[in-house]
């Protein structure tokens, strides 16, 4: 009996391993009164009535590069495989182009909000890969915090927030990621968001790169 007690117990912990995010990167925006314009542009905002998403790319070649070289970063451990993988970084790049983000930069806050875990929730309640919390649900949305968990849904408001956060504080990213994580005016959340940021970015193989030089004359 005792075994099987342990047996649970292990399980247990590993679930919540598995849940719980780091509750010193999880996001904890604050909820703040906002203007009936602000609310419904915000809400039209993450409106899902376009089409299944496909973020721009130069060229085929580029794609293919992108895909591959960002599948390749992704932890297994949560995207085992392949095709789910393409899914997300479609999505993710095509929300964040749709909010005027950069792609690397939303994999980056991913990265520290949640480690690419979907169903992740910090012990502030915030949801999903970009830890966003309930409340805005009701605030732009249909009010059912728990489409949090859809890998699109999550995104969309992901980006729509930060871009949200980013107009507010006029293109400060610095100040936008305080806002984001609810931890305005201390370094440590912007700076971990920045260095992942870094380790995200995008560089063609060196054939292409070499490929796309003029001739000499």
């Amino acid at each position: 009996m005792k075994g099987i007690l342990f047996l649970i117990l292990v399980v247990c912990a590993a679930l919540a391993g598995l849940v719980f995010a780091d509750p010193a990167r999880a996001g904890a925006q604050k909820y703040e009164p906002l203007s009936a314009a602000v609310r419904t542009a915000l809400a039209a905002a993450v409106d899902d009535g376009d089409p299944p998403p496909q973020g721009q790319f130069e060229s085929l070649d580029e794609k293919v590069d992108w895909l591959t070289a960002m599948s390749g970063r992704l932890p297994r451990r949560w995207k085992p495989d392949y095709r789910q993988r393409v899914e997300f970084l479609q999505t993710v790049r095509y929300e964040a182009q749709r909010a005027g983000l950069d792609p690397h930069l939303v994999l980056g806050l991913i990265e520290v909000e949640s480690y690419f875990r979907r169903y992740a929730i910090s012990h502030a309640g915030a949801r999903g890969y970009m830890q966003v919390m309930p409340f805005w649900a009701g605030v732009i949305g249909d009010g059912d915090p728990s489409k949090l968990f859809d890998m699109r849904t999550n995104l969309r408001y992901g980006c729509t927030i930060l871009r949200h956060y980013l107009d507010i504080e006029r293109g400060d990213l610095f100040r936008a990621l305080g806002r984001y994580n609810g931890s305005l005016g201390r370094p440590d959340y912007p700076n971990a968001v920045l260095k992942a940021w870094k380790r995200w970015e995008f560089k063609p193989p060196a054939e292409r790169v070499a490929g796309s030089r003029s001739p000499a004359s």
